[in-house]
């Protein structure tokens, strides 16, 4: 008789309970009490705690200097200096964008995520190469991760409009947008053709904001404006939005409201040095608010390790996220948020669900977000793909 499970995860903690996961064609096919289940391979569990896989809503792999000699980092006060002085550190690298890529996606597979959203450069310098390159590495780490990609007009959308709107033509998922006012210096003009190749295309939007004060808040409005006008509510997300942490209450108010109403989501990377949009107040205005880790290693900041969990926990301490249930938004932050953002499958563990998931020594989730202990396991699709940080052979 064949085995009625590909893998039985024994043993573990989910939610309140002690459960056995019998698993098979990648999802979970059963949840028994702890010790029940047989018709498989077992692992043994030991009553460690059992987490959805983790969801990086927001990373460059394209950035990356993981894996190369200590480049010290080049401090410059503008968003467009540190372009140009990113430009000129990548040329430098002979190494192939897409080995450090995929070096920081086993990086972050063996620390529990299991899908993320990168944005990639494209303009006239670039072109498509790095977009193909990770079009390529997708197929490659799927079995480590599920990946989506935003073409990332970073040099500006008026002048590459075209080259936006052939990114996502050969395969981008998502087009992406950067400080209509700062960049661009034309906030209606970009977001007019951002918006519009979204609606011809049928992909989501996804725009950076560093633009600040009461500047940004009125770009915030306009994108939630033109969101409902274009009928995309839950598909536009907007990325780092500091001005909601520079504001008053009145434009704070507004804005979060409008952003709602749109179904505008905001991400947050916890950055160390700027204003961060207040989580707490945000998702209690109903508006959705995600986690990613940004730049990890690169020019554009020495820190980062991918892992999303003590991402969590940074948000959470910034945010003050101290009681149990405000702890377990912080899990929310990095695993069912950024998923409905990014148009997965709801990520939590129940029969029929897909097998993503990570194992930690907590008692409970509070604990795991607070403490964001070592990741014991992790299971990709229903196959072990790491133990104790290492990847599975």
């Amino acid at each position: 008789m064949p085995d009625a499970f590909d893998l039985i995860l024994s043993d573990l903690r989910l939610g309140e309970a002690d459960c056995d996961l019998g698993l098979r064609g990648g999802r979970i096919a059963r949840i028994a009490p702890a010790g029940s289940l047989a018709g498989g391979p077992v692992e043994p569990c030991r009553g460690l705690l059992a987490l959805p896989g983790l969801v990086d809503g927001h990373i460059h792999l394209d950035k990356t200097f993981v894996g190369l000699p200590w480049a010290p980092h080049r401090p410059d006060g503008s968003v467009a200096g540190r372009i140009a002085a990113e430009k000129a550190q990548l040329r430098a690298i002979a190494e192939p964008m897409a080995l450090r890529a995929r070096r920081l996606v086993e990086t972050i597979a063996a620390r529990g995520t299991t899908a993320i959203r990168t944005h990639v450069d494209v303009d006239a310098e670039i072109g498509l190469a790095g977009l193909e390159a990770l079009l390529q590495l997708r197929g490659e780490v799927a079995h480590l991760l599920s990946l989506q990609i935003v073409a990332f007009p970073q040099s500006g959308v008026l002048h590459h409009a075209q080259i936006l709107e052939d990114a996502v033509a050969a395969g981008a998922d998502v087009v992406g947008g950067l400080d209509p006012a700062g960049i661009d210096e034309d906030i209606e003009a970009q977001l007019a053709i951002v918006f519009g190749i979204a609606e011809r295309r049928g992909v989501p939007i996804d725009i950076h904001l560093h633009d600040p004060g009461e500047l940004g808040a009125f770009e915030l409005r306009r994108i939630a404006a033109r969101t409902l006008a274009a009928g995309l509510q839950g598909r536009v997300a907007v990325s780092h939005a500091y001005a909601l942490g520079q504001v008053a209450e009145a434009t704070l108010a507004r804005t979060a409201a409008e952003l709602a109403r749109a179904g505008v989501a905001i991400m947050t990377n916890g950055p160390g040095p700027e204003a961060m949009p207040p989580v707490k107040r945000l998702v209690a205005e109903g508006v959705t608010v995600f986690v990613g880790s940004d730049n990890i290693r690169d020019a554009w900041s020495p820190y980062g390790n991918g892992d999303m969990l003590e991402r969590a926990r940074l948000v959470g301490y910034r945010a003050a996220l101290l009681t149990d249930a405000e702890l377990r938004l912080g899990l929310d932050l990095v695993t069912a948020a950024p998923a409905r953002v990014m148009g997965l499958p709801d990520p939590a563990l129940a029969e029929g669900s897909h097998a993503d998931l990570l194992l930690v020594a907590a008692a409970h989730v509070p604990e795991a977000v607070a403490t964001a202990p070592p990741r014991a396991l992790v299971v990709k699709a229903g196959r072990i793909v790491a133990r104790n940080g290492v990847l599975a052979a």
